[in-house]
């Protein structure tokens, strides 16, 4: 399987979070491939965390591989800079280049880092994608207000399963890197997307974007909206654990949690 994350070194707990939750529900090899870069001072994920992360994978038995790929200089070929001040970090763009990384394989499973698995995902995975270039479910809100609303065509792109080998024969990438350079585009990573990809629609238990059901494969702890006492966005992260305890009431991840912070205390 491969795994495909983007980001910088603030998210390396959600990776690596993610990828605990990925052995746990697969004997298959898990072939991990990151994006990064040094972006507005950011940190780059650095070797040493890929390497701790590529120990633990072997170590549960697990063939495969972590590959680490800065991509500074190809971000900086094609920077989106009417995006790059949105509340929107510009490392959800990097998944945006990786039809430029020769190493990443024809099928990819891109996967926020703020996504966990809960169940087997091999029927996902084996999805035939031989005639799109993404597939993925509805984004929660955006399903509303984008795309066609009778169809619920305007995809999350938090979890995307990727035919690389047909995006890089479209140009789809290159498409959407175009968009966001030259034009203001709210979610610009994910609209740009939405817009020019030929798309295929998962199930909702591929990306739980709201409450976790007893089908739910992954659950997706991206931001949601409350309106009482007054309207405001919640974000919270499984990296913080006491909200996700007291705020959603989520108990289920805390065997991956422990083993985290155990994998911590011996220096992994």
């Amino acid at each position: 399987m491969n795994i495909l994350y983007c980001g910088d070194a603030n998210v390396g707990q959600g990776i690596f979070l993610s990828v605990l939750s990925i052995l746990k529900h697969t004997e298959r090899d898990v072939d991990v491939f990151i994006l990064t870069a040094s972006i507005d001072g950011h940190v780059p994920v650095g070797s040493d965390f890929a390497d701790r992360l590529r120990d633990v994978i072997r170590d549960k038995g697990n063939g495969g591989d972590v590959r680490l790929f800065d991509i500074t200089d190809l971000f900086g070929t094609c920077c989106p800079e009417p995006n790059m001040d949105t509340r929107f970090t510009p490392f959800c763009m990097l998944r945006l280049f990786a039809d430029l990384v020769p190493e990443i394989p024809d099928k990819v499973l891109y996967l926020d880092t703020d996504v966990l698995c809960r169940a087997p995902f091999d029927d996902m995975y084996n999805t035939d994608v031989s005639s799109v270039e993404i597939a993925g479910v509805p984004d929660r809100y955006g399903k509303w207000f984008f795309g066609n609303v009778l169809r619920h065509d305007y995809f999350n792109s938090g979890v995307l399963l990727m035919n690389m080998k047909k995006i890089r024969e479209s140009g789809l990438l290159a498409g959407c890197r175009e968009m966001c350079r030259t034009k203001k585009i709210f979610m610009p990573d994910q609209s740009s997307l939405n817009k020019l990809a030929v798309k295929k629609k998962l199930p909702g238990r591929y990306n739980a974007q709201k409450k976790i059901h007893k089908k739910t494969v992954f659950k997706h702890f991206t931001t949601y909206f409350r309106y009482l006492p007054k309207f405001r966005p919640v974000t919270i992260k499984p990296w913080d654990y006491d909200k996700v305890h007291e705020v959603l009431k989520i108990y289920e991840f805390d065997d991956i949690f422990e083993e985290y912070e155990k994998l911590k205390e011996k220096g992994n």
